[in-house]
C-alpha cells in the first residue's frame, strides 16, 4: 500500500475521534503483512487515565482479528506533525520494532517518518527485557 492512500485513511479515521476534553483528535492507520488496513482514533473519557489513543486502538483491533505481522503506520493530528505517545509506542513495539512510523497533519502533509525503534530506543521486548 502506498504512503498517501495509508494517510488518508488515517485522516477520515481522525475524524472519528471522541475528544470533548482535550480537543486534540488523532487518527490512526496501520498497514499489516497482510495487506489488511486497521484504523483508529482517539476516544477519550472523563477520567482521563482510561483513555485510548488513536494508535493503540488500531493495533487492538488488528490484534484482535488475530493479525500479528505490521508493516507501517500512519498518524494524523492536527497542524503538524505528532508522534504516539510512550505507551503507544511500548505497545507498537511488542509487535513490531522495525514498523515505519508515518506523521502527517489534518490535511495528510507528511511531515516525518520514523522506525519504531528510532522513537522508542531502549524498549522493553518480549522476553529478553529491555533491548
Amino acid at each position: 500500500m502506498d504512503e498517501q492512500t495509508l494517510v488518508r485513511q488515517a485522516v477520515q479515521a481522525r475524524q472519528r475521534a471522541y475528544c470533548p476534553y482535550s480537543r486534540f483528535a488523532v487518527g490512526a492507520a496501520l498497514h499489516t503483512a497482510t495487506g489488511k488496513v486497521f484504523t483508529g482514533a482517539n476516544v477519550e473519557n472523563v477520567s482521563s487515565g482510561l483513555t485510548v489513543c488513536a494508535e493503540r486502538t488500531a493495533v487492538l483491533k488488528a490484534v484482535s482479528e488475530g493479525e500479528r505481522d505490521f508493516e507501517a503506520l500512519a498518524i494524523v493530528c492536527g497542524e503538524g506533525a505528532c508522534a504516539p505517545c510512550g505507551a503507544c509506542r511500548q505497545v507498537l513495539f511488542e509487535f513490531a520494532p522495525e514498523l515505519e512510523v508515518i506523521m502527517a497533519d489534518a490535511q495528510g502533509t507528511v511531515h516525518l517518518r520514523r522506525r519504531l525503534r528510532e522513537l522508542l530506543p531502549h524498549a522493553f521486548s518480549p522476553g529478553r527485557g529491555q533491548v
